[in-house]
């Protein structure tokens, strides 16, 4: 398999922000299934790396894009994008703990089961209670610039979750990350229309 990002709008598809966030959701959900199902240790290794570099990407992203744009234009976007960085943070730190783990340690399928439960209820609530508003509030050049600020942000984004880390200022402090975070800023701005 391999280590690159999968690009689920290569042919032109998504150039909506929010369908190309709930496509990664379904290939989260398939990652997962996929570290359970496992025939070998090696082989559910290989799956929860890719698992887990997807999941630290994906959440970068999020946090960098998708989390501002939604405190701004949601009605209640604090309240909102505060319960889903509480979300992050949580299974950051189960995500951090199965990493250190061998896929073989007899506790590692429990946990994984429970990182799995938070994770994708993380997805339903970010597909309930978050995508839909800025849907609504977000015109389609807006959605198509965060699309494809999303996609900036995932090439540049650290490959290991960073629990504690769900601001741009938090991510700064963590050393090592850091200067992986400020490509990753100047990537979002960039795309975005903010940058040099």
């Amino acid at each position: 398999m391999t280590d690159a990002m999968p690009h689920l709008d290569d042919a032109g598809e998504n150039d909506d922000v929010v369908a190309l966030l709930m496509q990664q959701h379904n290939h989260i959900r398939g990652l997962f299934a996929e570290v359970e199902n496992a025939a070998t240790a090696d082989d559910r290794a290989e799956a929860f790396r890719r698992l887990v570099r997807l999941l630290a990407v994906h959440e970068t992203a999020e946090e960098e894009v998708v989390h501002p744009s939604a405190r701004r234009l949601l009605r209640d976007g604090e309240q909102v994008v505060d319960d889903r960085l509480e979300e992050e943070r949580a299974a950051k730190e189960k995500l951090s703990r199965l990493d250190d783990m061998n896929p073989d340690d007899p506790g590692f399928m429990p946990a994984l089961r429970e990182l799995r439960a938070d994770v994708l209820q993380h997805a339903v609530s970010e597909e309930q209670y978050e995508f839909p508003g800025l849907r609504e509030k977000a015109g389609a050049r807006q959605l198509a610039l965060m699309a494809a600020a999303v996609r900036a942000a995932e090439a540049m984004a650290p490959t290991r979750p960073h629990p504690g880390v769900e601001t741009v200022a938090e991510n700064v402090a963590v050393g090592p990350v850091a200067a992986v975070i400020d490509r990753t800023r100047d990537a979002v701005r960039k795309a975005m229309g903010n940058g040099s």
